[in-house]
């Protein structure tokens, strides 16, 4: 199955419902990070939740979310846009560790600390809004930051399964939103949908597709709006380390030239290297003004 998302309204128009299916783009993240199971299920589902929360946005609008923890995880970074890309990366990727049940132990491997959520939205300023963290299993989280920061009430669910060798058996999520006008007995109805709802990995391991997922929460009474397509991309290039460089000056780069000849950059989001010789590096010090 492709990755995707559907964007619902439900319940006569008073919920927000979007659903999204991601085991491709958590496996490439697993792939290129060598993430061990703890580190590729707690970065998975960070990059599936930042992916949805891209999609509530417009044009070319984009978001930020950073996991700052005290957890072995030591963080979780994700960039995401409107158009269904996104990219990630954890400060430590080797994490492995399980509840007595066997579960994955996402929450340990979190800690206690705060998700930063930072909106560029093409204006004149960047907005930036924190919410603790509640539990480390990310999904309550992300639910409890909506409510505090947004004063939006959501219900998050998140789900990654990990193979035994680290590949990704499958990903995904949804994020509903209570709207204006929701009354009362909606409130109830939607909160006993969630709970009959089987866990996202269960509805994920049976092949449920988003729109499924969908019609199990709202039953008929919904409107699938548009679909997107999902794709981990990173937007690195060799011009913005060159502008990187740049920006140490021209008594860094000199210094940098001298004692090591060269340098190696490496992207934290896709791990390509970029590689600057003597010559470029000779190269950025007569372009660099200071």
């Amino acid at each position: 199955m492709k990755d995707y998302l559907v964007k619902a309204y439900a319940f006569n128009g008073t919920v927000r419902l979007y659903v999204a299916t991601t085991k491709n783009l958590v496996n490439h993240a697993q792939k290129i990070h060598d993430l061990w199971p703890t580190s590729a299920a707690a970065l998975g589902r960070v990059l599936t939740a930042s992916i949805i929360m891209g999609s509530m946005y417009k044009n070319d609008q984009e978001l930020t979310i950073r996991i700052e923890s005290n957890g072995p995880i030591e963080g979780i970074v994700t960039t995401t846009n409107t158009k269904g890309e996104v990219r990630g990366y954890v400060g430590n990727p080797h994490v492995f560790l399980q509840y007595n049940t066997g579960k994955l132990n996402v929450s340990q491997a979190i800690g206690q600390g705060f998700i930063h959520v930072t909106k560029d939205l093409k204006v004149r300023d960047i907005f930036t809004s924190t919410s603790p963290i509640q539990t480390g299993e990310i999904a309550e989280d992300f639910a409890y930051y909506f409510t505090a920061s947004e004063q939006i009430p959501s219900a998050v669910s998140l789900g990654v399964k990990v193979n035994d060798d680290n590949s990704i058996l499958y990903a995904g999520g949804f994020i509903l939103q209570r709207m204006p006008g929701c009354s009362e007995e909606t409130i109830e109805l939607i909160e006993q949908r969630l709970k009959e709802l089987p866990p996202m990995t269960s509805l994920l391991e049976h092949q449920k597709t988003p729109e499924e997922i969908v019609e199990l929460i709202a039953k008929d009474d919904y409107q699938i709006l548009h679909t997107l397509n999902l794709n981990y991309a990173c937007d690195c290039h060799r011009e913005k380390f060159e502008r990187g460089l740049i920006s140490l000056g021209k008594k860094q780069l000199k210094t940098i030239l001298k004692e090591d000849k060269s340098i190696e950059t490496i992207c934290h989001f896709c791990t390509t290297k970029y590689r600057f010789n003597e010559s470029d590096i000779r190269a950025l010090i007569n372009e660099s003004k200071h």
